[in-house]
């Protein structure tokens, strides 16, 4: 197979379907359907990225049932081929906030059992200083500095907008002080976005995708932003997590709810400040009902992000639209 004619291909077609980091182009080869995966090089960081997803799916393979498979991985140009997974996303049947189907939370607790069955020594390499195994408060902290890092990074050319949404000056205060408190917790290869839209449902089966912000870390984390992305109707984020603390080992689930609370607490105020700037940008050229729905999505985080802050949730669709108008003209 000549890859990087395929690659060529992928650049030039128009049928894709993209994410924030990367762009995905399925063709039907002679050794099956593939899926070509170029990275958006325009994508703002806004998460932890410390592994290359190649890097990622070779370490989990043996592991692993229901992830993609890597064919061939480029460094120049910048682009991977895996094996393309046929079936339904989550999202287009299950939307954020409704109730799953009962065999997805049986996958969920599944990966992320089989993830934390990896040695450390199989997981890729860390940056120097990240932190040790157990060093929960550590790696929370590591959170809070790239929120902190985002938030600076777009304090001034946002601070009208942050200030009409409530964004305080110092949206970490609140967390900040609690992650000493955090319960030791041996670490684990994280995958650290699994939400619907990264769920592939076939034959009563989910695969899991996207393995681009995968990392070493405590397991609490794992658990917590996947409710906060997947935003479970309460019986369903019940289950889920009674089987996650059946399943894996104790030292994994070891500590107080107020553990998970405070995860969640964090990715709450990320993802006020994160989509706020990513919304603004999408906003522009969006039709009109995609403009209604992203404003829409980001008032429900921002009130939710509010609470975290002891603000009153009163963020409303209209008033999203107006702060943000002058983004959309640009």
């Amino acid at each position: 197979m000549n890859w990087l004619e395929l690659y060529g291909r992928a650049l030039e077609s128009e049928e894709s379907a993209a994410g924030y980091y990367n762009r995905n182009v399925g063709f039907r080869t002679s050794e099956g359907k593939v899926n070509v995966r170029i990275p958006l090089a325009a994508a703002d960081t806004m998460d932890i990225r410390v592994w290359d997803e190649e890097d990622v799916l070779a370490c989990i393979r043996p592991y692993v049932g229901h992830a993609p498979e890597l064919r061939h991985a480029s460094s120049d140009p910048r682009f991977q081929v895996h094996h393309f997974i046929e079936g339904q996303v989550l999202d287009t049947f299950s939307p954020r906030g409704s109730a799953v189907p009962t065999h997805v939370i049986a996958d969920v607790v599944g990966v992320m059992e089989q993830l934390v069955r990896i040695p450390a020594e199989k997981a890729p390499p860390l940056p120097v200083d990240w932190p040790e195994s157990g060093d929960s408060a550590g790696f929370g902290r590591l959170l809070t500095r790239l929120t902190q890092q985002v938030y600076d990074t777009h304090r001034e050319a946002y601070a009208t907008v942050f200030a009409e949404f409530g964004i305080p000056n110092e949206p970490l205060a609140v967390v900040e002080p609690h992650w000493d408190g955090l319960v030791s917790r041996p670490f684990t290869v994280l995958h650290a976005d699994l939400h619907r839209k990264n769920m592939i449902v076939s034959d009563g089966l989910t695969w899991f995708l996207d393995w681009e912000l995968a990392l070493w870390g405590d397991p609490m984390y794992e658990i917590g932003i996947h409710f906060h992305k997947m935003d479970y109707p309460p019986d369903q984020r019940a289950r889920t997590f009674r089987e996650w603390r059946a399943r894996l080992p104790s030292a994994s689930t070891a500590g107080p709810a107020a553990d998970l609370d405070l995860y969640l607490a964090h990715e709450r105020i990320k993802s006020a400040i994160v989509d706020t700037v990513r919304y603004s940008k999408q906003l522009a050229g969006a039709t009109p009902s995609v403009q209604e729905f992203l404003t829409g999505r980001l008032a429900r985080k921002l009130n939710v992000a509010r609470a975290v802050w002891g603000a009153t949730p009163d963020m409303t669709q209209e008033r999203v639209a107006r702060t943000l108008a002058p983004w959309v003209e640009r």
